[in-house]
């Protein structure tokens, strides 16, 4: 079965997030955007965890649903909410229980602030684990708490509470607080695991990287790679996300996620091709995240990364040290070409983390380039709806569909003829960038303007 997973994502619990975050939201938001597996977020956070409880029941070994008395007393508010509305044949999505950690402790005499996305099979499972973290700091303050563990220790202590448990680090290029960031990680998932190392099967790309800048770094070709949004607002949930090859339940999950280089010693046969694996990914154009290129943000500087060692580093205008990029970071560490056009191979065994993978531009921002206002204007909004209701969901518009099928749709303001101009020169990856950098997210668009120009992953 080919299921669209969203696996790390947050609740209203978390700083910095929106308070819609809710299971039903989280659910409705799952279905405009065409996903059929959302993690849950935050289930070491105790409220978190006990409206989890209370919504959800179990559909499946591992996976649940949201109960129907939740789903029929939110869909009544959905028009005065505001939220577009869903078609009546959408699959239910599924949850499985997610949550983000924050390490930050000294290694080597050097701080280090490492994130990372557990997955855990069962709420006995969160219940247990969320005891095991209440020993060692606060976990009701943040629905990503932050630990003064080892990431190593962390690791342990899951797989104590139960050994169907997974961890992956998370945004594993973000330079401050990731595995291999350039500020306080390390130079290897080994270095940071140790011992454990052999644990971790996967990691997770992030907005600024995608799987072709992962693939120059030889120590990595050992993990499954995988994208998810890290949504922080319900119609940010899939703005990456991967597509996987399972069946419904938790150890499916578990098993598609492993399925990659050096993992496949209980995947049985990889010629069939009905194995559980990752089919593809769905990113970002990496240069949209917020840490693709060197930069200061407060002097409005961008380098590359040929461009950063001719100025040793430092901001052109104030002398200040910039904040290092994703892309010089795995320069550092590449120890082939780095191309973040290529392709995967077609011939690219399941046993391998080659994946092919699609570069997309999130359907608001689509719109609101078309009609010149905000993403979260009154205007977008009303063509976002007409155009889910038609596409059935975003995935199934900016995937799925043919361009004379959009062509066949339309908007006050928005001909189906543009749009589908706009999603085949996106899908061609014919589009215009301009960097992210030091927190700043990039600006892409579908049609070329003052902004440089490159030809990006073609399907």
């Amino acid at each position: 079965m080919r299921i669209i997973a969203d696996l790390h994502i947050h609740s209203r619990f978390s700083r910095a997030t929106s308070p819609k975050l809710t299971v039903p939201v989280l659910e409705h938001w799952a279905r405009v955007k065409g996903i059929g597996l959302v993690g849950s977020g935050d289930c070491t956070h105790p409220q978190w965890l006990t409206e989890l409880r209370e919504q959800l029941e179990e559909a499946e070994e591992g996976l649940y649903t949201l109960k129907d008395c939740f789903r029929g007393g939110f869909a009544r508010s959905v028009p005065a909410e505001g939220f577009p509305a869903v078609s009546a044949d959408t699959d239910i999505p599924r949850f499985v229980l997610t949550g983000e950690i924050s390490t930050i402790y000294s290694s080597k005499g050097k701080t280090r602030k490492v994130h990372h996305l557990i997955l855990l099979p069962n709420f006995k499972a969160a219940e247990v684990f969320q005891t095991k973290l209440e020993r060692i700091g606060n976990i009701s303050s943040d629905g990503r708490p932050i630990l003064g563990l080892d990431s190593r220790d962390l690791l342990e202590l899951l797989l104590e509470t139960d050994e169907r448990a997974v961890l992956i680090p998370a945004h594993i290029w973000t330079p401050w607080f990731s595995v291999l960031g350039a500020r306080s990680g390390f130079d290897s998932i080994d270095e940071c695991y140790r011992d454990l190392s052999s644990h971790v099967h996967t990691i997770e790309t992030g907005l600024s990287s995608n799987p072709p800048m992962n693939w120059a770094v030889s120590s990595l070709d050992r993990f499954s790679i995988i994208s998810n949004s890290d949504a922080h607002s319900p119609d940010k949930l899939g703005r990456e996300a991967t597509v996987l090859e399972m069946e419904r339940s938790y150890a499916s999950l578990a098993a598609a996620l492993k399925c990659g280089t050096g993992n496949l010693a209980d995947s049985g046969s990889m010629k069939t091709g009905t194995v559980p694996h990752i089919i593809e990914t769905i990113e970002f154009f990496p240069q949209e995240g917020k840490y693709h290129y060197d930069g200061h943000r407060k002097c409005g500087i961008f380098l590359d990364p040929g461009r950063t060692h001719l100025s040793s580093g430092r901001c052109p205008v104030c002398g200040k040290l910039l904040t290092q990029g994703v892309m010089r970071r795995v320069l550092e560490l590449a120890d082939s070409p780095v191309d973040e056009t290529a392709i995967c191979p077609a011939d690219a065994p399941l046993c391998s983390n080659r994946r092919s993978y699609k570069s997309l531009i999130p359907l608001k921002e689509i719109l609101s380039e078309l009609t010149g206002t905000g993403a979260a204007s009154k205007k977008v909004s009303s063509a976002y709806d007409i155009f889910i209701r038609a596409g059935k969901s975003e995935f199934n518009l900016l995937i799925n569909l043919s361009l004379k099928e959009i062509e066949r749709f339309s908007c006050p303001g928005i001909s189906g003829e543009l749009l589908a101009g706009a999603i085949g020169r996106m899908r061609e990856g014919n589009v215009s960038i301009t960097p992210g950098y030091d927190g700043e997210y990039g600006i892409i668009k579908v049609f070329p303007q003052r902004f440089h120009f490159i030809k990006m992953n073609t399907y």
